[in-house]
């Protein structure tokens, strides 16, 4: 009945969390969900304004341009340049995403023949693999250790493995491991896709969710990033807005042509009126994100003060609302939090092969059911 692509395909990690989190609440237990990461605040109050009015006014009902409104990717190109000091021609270097996770998802239809490879972060965002899957290319992990920092040792791929590899994912702040990438490996992946003539795809989705003062690169910064790479973002972490759909690729224009080349066929672009109310998320005040990210501080030192009194060893990570956390099995430690104590963490297998050992919690929830999950580890047996 289903087609042969499907066997190869793993089950969506997270749809398998959701699944097992109504098990348990319809049990009845009271459960403290520290795994996908979804942000629990609200969307601000002025873009969902925005949307509204844009909703109300005919010209959004239409199709939207393929590309995205041309206002849009202006606004893009404006926000990177506040914010990275790069420029971008809105109308041939910026793409309208309906969430970066699309964009992700369709990037390798555009360079990845039938036997190409595929390079990818491992541990990483489960659909590097599966988008490496549909375009039937290979993929090929890179490890990333902790004793690396978390970056992938490029000069460890095998020759022949780079003789055939058209595209590589990677991605800081990173997720799961909630890792950061100092320019200096940006400009290492630069050199390194020219000489090997790959396409370099950053996912950066986690940019400005950022702690102690840290501001996150963009691997645009880098000279050439353009020529061989495009950047993935997305307003979904930025503004509380995962549910809304809306993200950016950012990069040279003959490689936004050809992911736009693939969009044009396979969706008609992402409703106006979340353009428009992303437009409004991008230029006005940036003190909401500020704001939230002042939360999130509070709640990765309250989850990982907690997780130090318990014993564990674990990083305080300057960016993204992940903390990683090394364990003896990451799916019996799952197993036994979901169980035993009602929590919901990420497995890191989940991740890929590499993420074995490690599970990721999600400041997602506020400080007192952070402070509530750590007192129903105390119990606990590891």
């Amino acid at each position: 009945m289903y087609a042969k692509r499907l066997d190869n395909l793993p089950p969506y990690l997270f749809a398998q969390i959701d699944k097992l989190k109504a098990q348990k609440r319809a049990e009845g237990v009271d459960v403290i969900d520290l795994g996908v990461g979804d942000p629990d605040l609200p969307t601000p109050k002025h873009i969902v304004d925005s949307l509204c009015e844009a909703a109300r006014d005919p010209a959004t009902h239409h199709y939207p341009d393929y590309t995205g409104m041309i206002e849009y990717r202006e606004a893009v190109s404006e926000w990177y340049k506040r914010r990275f000091n790069v420029s971008f021609d809105a109308k041939t270097e910026v793409l309208a995403l309906i969430g970066s996770k699309e964009g992700i998802a369709h990037v390798p239809e555009a360079f990845v023949n039938p036997g190409d490879y595929v390079l990818a972060t491992d541990p990483g965002y489960p659909v590097y693999k599966t988008s490496t899957l549909f375009s039937e290319g290979i993929l090929h992990e890179m490890p990333l250790k902790e004793e690396n920092d978390y970056l992938p040792e490029l000069d460890k791929i095998p020759a022949d493995v780079l003789k055939k590899a058209k595209l590589m994912f990677f991605g800081y702040p990173n997720n799961p491991t909630s890792a950061t990438a100092p320019i200096s490996f940006f400009e290492e992946v630069v050199e390194f896709a020219k000489e090997n003539n790959i396409v370099a795809v950053h996912d950066n989705a986690y940019s400005e969710i950022a702690f102690d003062g840290y501001k996150a690169p963009s691997f645009m910064e880098v000279d050439g990033a353009k020529e061989v790479g495009m950047e993935m973002h997305s307003l979904s972490k930025t503004y509380n807005m995962t549910g809304w759909r809306l993200g950016m690729a950012v990069g040279g224009e003959e490689l936004i042509a050809g992911l736009g080349r693939v969009k044009t066929n396979v969706d008609s672009g992402a409703f106006d009126a979340i353009q428009r109310a992303g437009i409004t998320a991008l230029t006005s005040s940036q003190q909401c994100v500020a704001d939230a990210c002042n939360i999130y501080q509070k709640r990765r030192d309250t989850l990982v003060s907690g997780l130090r009194s318990l014993g564990f060893d674990v990083r305080s990570p300057k960016a993204t609302f992940y903390v990683w956390m090394k364990v003896n099995n990451s799916m019996k430690f799952a197993e036994k939090m979901l169980n035993e104590a009602g929590i919901v963490v990420t497995p890191g297998v989940g991740f890929g092969k590499n993420g074995d050992g490690y599970v990721r919690f999600a400041i997602t929830r506020d400080v007192e059911r952070i402070n509530e999950a750590i007192e129903r580890m105390r119990g606990l047996e590891f």
